[in-house]
């Protein structure tokens, strides 16, 4: 077969010079060597692929035999591959084609170790480019959730609602809702309680969670204590404390020490603070500290002074606080030591606020990113802490210098004196003038104006601040002086102008201008000033209260009216503001809102007469006789002196033909007015009334006695004596006659002289000035009361004036309580100037 084949390449030779003219010849003829369609039947090629070691590899599945030989045959006239289609066939290593590369679409795995991860020639073919993480394949699908009703899952849920309880009971308690806090906390303890019995029975008992046991327990009886149920309170404590796995519970019993304070229990209080003290390490000296105090509180509540100090004297050498030396300062004050009152407070002068240095907060004129930050934090959270805490100590240092000041010298002003000095020497400076105000202050409250103004006085030359503060005081005390000196009030308008002009926006200067030309009678421009003090300040009450005073003195009801609302909003139970407001719907003619508020006033203050018989005033125009009686009547029980309350209750009872029931009231009256004849006329009228004429004879001869000179006493001694056919008639009638032609000569004396009719004169305009002013209060809305149906003669004795209701006049600057004014004072004062004037004519010419 070499041979032949040799000979057949022979043939093929082209030698160089033949042919030369068919460049492009020998391209069409067959080559035998290249044909491998037979090499399946050459058994020359088939012996040769035996030799190697492919030849010797079992055959593959799928492979396909010789028809009869057993020799193998590949499935086509080449191997079939995983990069061709069709039907599969074994790899180029003999190995078989797996039903997954039979697919036209379907990636082949790789034939050697060395080739690429994740690439495969299929891709050409429209199958995904690379991807060795497997990502187009999609999201991996969700993990199979546990089953729910398995135990694990559902004591996992069991915590979570408990933790969810006691989260709901804290933010309840924060919210003020008490009871709901208490209720969740009760639910979050019975589900606990649920979950240890599961773990239980599961086996579980030493995974039971000791920190959802002890926030239970210990929100439970915060809850308690919160809600003053202190017993129950005691017992969850108690359950905690004597629990010895939970860690640090000892400290506990300083909760249970708070609540047998706060009940009074001041022996066990301070065993369980001394239990708990035992319990907290030294290195926790902020927790010790504040334990002490407690103690030293209590040993201050038991008037044990001496183990008092020993807390406090201990804490103020460990970490000095203002509440422990201000304490501390009383403590030595309750034992009267001098010595140690002045060490005390000077120790208390010593203390460190601990605050940054006041000057970063003020502005910086050319620095802009400077002052942006300022404007933030200057009101932020931080800074308010910064106030209170000063403010705390400048209180304590001023409150000590009251106390001690009169016990540590043998003077007030002295001690205050010694209390300034130090201030002044230490690093409170600042509080020096401040102190020295207060000591003026101290004077007032003395009722030593003389020493309070010169105190005043020498701050005139102080810097502005200090120099506005003393003039606006000493414009408040000139005024209160007013009724003394009649220079008072020129002297209040000078250093209100003083404090003005020192600081314009200062609310309580322009409310002391105000006052001042209020009691001038200015109300227009006292107006105007108590209207630019509310500019300034919207919250000054004075100035707010006064504006509705002036609003009201010059008719303008319903801006007054407006006044007092806002004011009710800011002062909710103030019985001025109410009374006020419900004054003015009466004038206004609505009865029912006066009715409404005074019936408010009536729950702030259930005991004011004035306020009560105002209540009746108002039923008794309206008709209301029965509701009228009841105010009347209580009025009558809390101040049984009030004479137009008894003169109302007297003509009720006439009225109601219970004339024995009168009689009590009118004496009463004549008690309160014995020199008043018609007290007793009308006692004798009641007896005649109700048939009782020997008491009346009485009576009346009592009267005669005491007032001979009283024509209707005589009248009705005539009367009854000729009635019951007495011998005293005569006698009776000529001294009747004989008043008579005395009071006749009397009035015609008054009629003629000069000086009596110009003293008529004044008591005609003053009645008629008392009547215009009842009528312009009560806006003639009112008629005239009814009286009791009596005789003629009768009719003489019992003149009762008009009751007057009217709101007495309130000092502008707001402090003292506006009160009703019953026309008791201004009665007893109207008929001693009737006495005066009588007496004044039967003088002799």
């Amino acid at each position: 077969m070499a041979g032949v084949n040799r000979m057949s390449m022979m043939e093929q030779v082209h030698l160089a010079g033949e042919d030369e003219d068919d460049i492009y010849g020998g391209f069409n003829d067959y080559n035998a060597t290249l044909d491998t369609d037979d090499l399946a039947s050459d058994p020359s090629f088939q012996k040769a692929v035996l030799r190697t070691s492919h030849g010797r590899r079992p055959p593959p599945t799928g492979f396909k035999g010789a028809a009869g030989g057993g020799a193998p045959v590949l499935g086509g006239a080449r191997m079939g591959t995983a990069m061709r289609g069709g039907r599969a066939g074994p790899s180029s290593m003999g190995r078989p084609i797996t039903g997954a590369a039979a697919g036209q679409d379907a990636q082949a795995r790789p034939m050697t170790a060395v080739r690429a991860a994740g690439y495969t020639a299929a891709g050409k073919r429209g199958v995904a480019g690379f991807d060795p993480l497997n990502q187009a394949a999609g999201p991996a699908p969700p993990l199979e959730p546990k089953p729910e009703d398995s135990p694990e899952e559902k004591i996992r849920q069991l915590e979570k609602k408990v933790n969810e309880l006691i989260e709901e009971s804290c933010f309840a308690n924060s919210r003020g809702e008490l009871n709901l806090a208490l209720e969740k906390a009760k639910e979050a303890g019975r589900k606990e309680r649920v979950l240890v019995r599961q773990r239980e029975q599961m086996s579980m008992g030493d995974q039971i969670n000791l920190d959802l046991t002890y926030s239970v327990l210990f929100n439970l009886a915060n809850q308690y204590a919160a809600n003053e149920m202190y017993n129950e309170a005691l017992n969850t404590y108690q359950v905690i404390v004597k629990n010895k796995m939970f860690s640090n519970a000892g400290r506990l019993k300083v909760n249970m020490g708070n609540i047998y304070f706060k009940q009074k229990n001041y022996p066990k209080a301070i065993k369980m603070y001394r239990m708990s003290l035992d319990q907290v390490p030294n290195s926790h000296k902020e927790m010790r500290t504040k334990i002490m105090q407690n103690i030293g509180i209590v040993f201050v509540k038991m008037g044990q002074y001496s183990d008092a100090i020993t807390s406090f004297e201990h804490i103020m050498s460990e970490a000095p606080s203002f509440k422990t030396g201000f304490n501390l300062i009383l403590c030595y004050f309750a034992l009267g030591d001098r010595e140690k009152m002045k060490r005390a407070f000077q120790k208390l002068l010593t203390v460190d606020l601990k605050l940054d240095d006041e000057d970063k907060y003020l502005p910086h004129g050319e620095d802009k990113q400077y002052n942006l930050v300022l404007e933030m934090i200057k009101n932020d959270s931080l800074r308010q802490i910064e106030r209170e805490r000063k403010y705390e100590a400048e209180n304590c240092i001023k409150t000590a210098a009251k106390i001690i000041s009169p016990a540590i010298e043998v003077s007030f002003d002295a001690g205050y004196d010694w209390c300034v000095e130090q201030v002044k020497n230490s690093q409170y400076i600042d509080l020096a003038h401040d102190l020295e105000i207060d000591k003026a202050i101290m004077f007032l409250k003395q009722k030593d104006f003389n020493q309070a103004i010169e105190t005043l006085k020498s701050f005139e030359k102080k810097d502005s601040k200090v120099a506005c503060t003393a003039a606006t005081n000493l414009s408040f005390l000139y005024y209160l002086r007013n009724d003394q000196e009649e220079n008072d009030l020129g002297q209040a308008d000078k250093y209100a102008e003083v404090a003005m002009t020192a600081d314009r926006y200062n609310p309580y200067a322009l409310v002391n201008k105000g006052n001042v030309l209020y009691s001038k009678g200015d109300f227009e421009k006292a107006r105007e000033f108590y209207r630019e003090a509310l500019q300034n300040d919207s919250s000054c009450v004075e100035a707010l209260y006064n504006l509705g005073l002036t609003n009201k003195r010059i008719g303008r009801l319903e801006d007054a009216l407006d006044a007092f609302y806002k004011l009710h909003a800011i002062l909710r139970n103030s019985p001025q503001v109410i009374y006020q407001i419900a004054d003015i719907h009466d004038q206004l003619e609505d009865s029912a809102q006066a009715t409404e508020w005074f019936m408010q006033l009536i729950g702030v203050v259930p005991t004011d007469c004035s306020v009560l018989a105002r209540m009746g005033e108002i039923y008794d125009n309206d008709g209301d006789k029965s509701q009228a009686f009841q105010y009347y009547y209580d009025s009558y029980r809390y101040f049984p002196s009030n004479i137009p309350v008894i003169e109302w209750l007297g003509a009720y009872y006439i009225d109601s033909k219970f004339c024995e029931k009168a009689i009590h009231y009118f004496e009463r009256a004549s008690i309160v007015q014995p020199t008043q004849v018609k007290w007793h006329l009308m006692i004798a009228s009641c007896h005649r009334r109700s048939g009782n004429y020997n008491q009346a004879l009485e009576t009346y001869k009592y009267i005669h006695r005491k007032f001979p000179d009283n024509v209707e006493c005589l009248k009705f001694l005539v009367r009854i004596c000729s009635d019951l056919g007495l011998k005293e008639a005569q006698e009776y009638a000529t001294k009747l006659k004989k008043a008579e032609k005395a009071k006749e000569l009397k009035d015609q004396r008054a009629s003629s002289g000069t000086r009596r009719g110009s003293g008529r004169r004044r008591e005609g305009s003053a009645e008629a000035d008392r009547e215009t002013s009842a009528s312009m209060r009560s806006g003639g809305k009112r008629g005239a009361r009814r009286r009791p149906n009596l005789d003629d003669a009768d009719e003489e004795a019992y003149q009762p004036r008009k009751q007057e209701v009217d709101s007495n006049y309130v000092d502008p600057l707001g402090p003292q309580m506006e009160r009703p004014k019953t026309a008791a004072k201004r009665r007893d004062f109207d008929d001693q100037f009737d006495d005066e004037e009588l007496g004044e004519d039967l003088l002799p010419e």
